[in-house]
């Protein structure tokens, strides 16, 4: 089973790098994990009614990203909420019926360009709230991570 979490920018704050590292670490006896990360697009030179723009060229970097084949599941404030029960589940279900390439989307600072959102065969969302996309890499991964847990029986879930 492959997962990837395909991401724009890169992470600075070493906390954030080194939760994510801990859940990569974690997740190795239950998966190949990875996380891809695509240039951000500066806004310099584009003035504020341009996010359009930088959408659209994150979105190229992101699409390059995926491979034929591939299960794609972006995040999305409008996507489908689910507990952590029903996540493992999906995921499941998802190895079961032979997808075993799955790739998490993460937008930028500005969201994701509808062409990722439209070329995504599921969308999923982790609250009405808004999070810093840095922050979601952890929250994605500890998921991930607990959705294996409970898919095998494995303490962890409370």
């Amino acid at each position: 089973m492959n997962i990837s979490i395909i991401c724009v920018g890169k992470i600075k704050e070493s906390f954030y790098r080194d939760a994510i590292a801990e859940y990569s670490k974690r997740l190795s006896g239950y998966c190949t994990f990875r996380i891809i990360e695509v240039e951000d697009e500066s806004d310099q030179g584009f003035g504020s009614g341009d996010a359009s723009v930088i959408l659209a060229r994150e979105a190229e970097r992101i699409l390059k990203q995926l491979k034929p084949g591939m299960h794609v599941i972006t995040l999305e404030i409008k996507g489908k909420k689910t507990d952590s029960e029903g996540f493992s589940k999906m995921l499941s279900d998802l190895f079961v019926s032979g997808k075993s390439d799955i790739a998490f989307i993460i937008g930028g600072s500005n969201g994701l360009d509808r062409s990722v959102s439209e070329r995504a065969d599921q969308k999923l969302s982790f609250s009405d709230m808004t999070f810093p996309h840095q922050l979601m890499r952890v929250i994605l991964s500890e998921q991930i991570y607990r959705a294996f847990r409970i898919m095998r029986g494995e303490p962890y879930h409370k």
